[in-house]
């Protein structure tokens, strides 16, 4: 589990084909990880494979490349979040690290010293995003402010902005979209 905090960016440095897709990904915090521990990459949970002094490894299944962004590429940047440990403070919201898909940018504006995002849901998702809930967008926690259909707003304040990679994506690309855990359940309890 993690909160969508962001605590670190890291790098991907290398990509290469073992049957699964493998990453390589600078990270500061590399020194604290042991093999088998998970780390949220762009809010898609991965498990640490293999360790050098600077960086970890981590494989991709064709599941999780079908539903995340295609930014997998060496030099790419990425957002990074350890997983909770039993007492820590829950500052985001409940975060699986199971990317659901993505989300389209079509809109970047400035709002006071934020940003606003307006996005667009696949259709099969966007039924479980609500004013005022929560999403993950590339692993960060964030409130939606606005839903017309598929279409939804989030504002980024100036601090998220900078600590993050969002103050790199572009109007056009995609974010790796996690719905609420809650809103997940919720359908499953109705749907029974």
């Amino acid at each position: 589990m993690f909160t969508g905090i962001i605590t670190h960016t890291g790098t991907i440095t290398d990509v290469t084909k073992h049957g699964d897709v493998r990453v390589a990904i600078a990270c500061p915090f590399v020194d604290e990880l042991r093999i088998g521990d998970s780390v949220a990459v762009n809010g898609c949970c991965l498990t640490v494979t293999e360790k050098t002094p600077d960086s970890f490894h981590a494989d991709l299944s064709e599941e999780t490349l079908s539903r995340t962004s295609p930014r997998w590429k060496k030099n790419d940047h990425v957002n990074l979040e350890r997983s909770l440990k039993l007492g820590d403070s829950l500052d985001g919201h409940l975060v699986t690290g199971h990317v659901d898909g993505t989300a389209i940018i079509s809109n970047i504006s400035e709002s006071g010293g934020s940003h606003l995002l307006m996005l667009d849901a696949p259709h099969s998702l966007s039924r479980f995003i609500a004013a005022k809930g929560s999403v993950t967008l590339d692993g960060i926690s964030l409130t939606v402010n606005k839903v017309e259909g598929n279409r939804f707003w989030v504002n980024i304040i100036p601090h998220t902005w900078q600590q993050t990679t969002l103050k790199e994506r572009k109007t056009g690309e995609t974010l790796n979209l996690e719905i609420d855990l809650m809103a997940r359940y919720a359908e499953r309890l109705l749907k029974a």
